[in-house]
């Protein structure tokens, strides 16, 4: 029994908003009309890919960091308004970018 279930028994007389909505919060994430820059740089040695020119909000953006991080099965961070992606995967994060709907665009090399 989760939580939905429990508060139905509690206030049998309410009725939800969203009853058969599932939200997923990667698909809810604000498109924006400038593209993302996709950045290649060397740290120390390693090479890195950079995002960043969102102008969304922040939480979106940390949501956009996680989703892509999880999908390359990389590490990586959010710094500064930009996600700060370990290794050289701008291919297939501009791929990643495209399908869920944003302009990107490539800089450097």
């Amino acid at each position: 029994m989760d939580l939905q279930d429990q508060l139905k028994n509690l206030f049998p007389d309410h009725v939800s908003e969203n009853t058969s909505e599932d939200i997923n919060e990667s698909d809810n994430l604000w498109i924006q009309d400038d593209p993302i820059i996709c950045k290649y740089e060397k740290r120390k040695g390693k090479p890195i890919t950079i995002l960043e020119g969102y102008t969304g909000a922040t939480e979106d953006f940390k949501l956009l960091a996680k989703d892509l991080k999880k999908q390359l099965s990389v590490g990586g961070s959010f710094k500064d308004d930009k996600i700060i992606i370990q290794g050289d995967y701008r291919d297939k994060i501009m791929d990643i970018l495209k399908n869920k709907g944003f302009k990107v665009k490539r800089v450097g090399g």
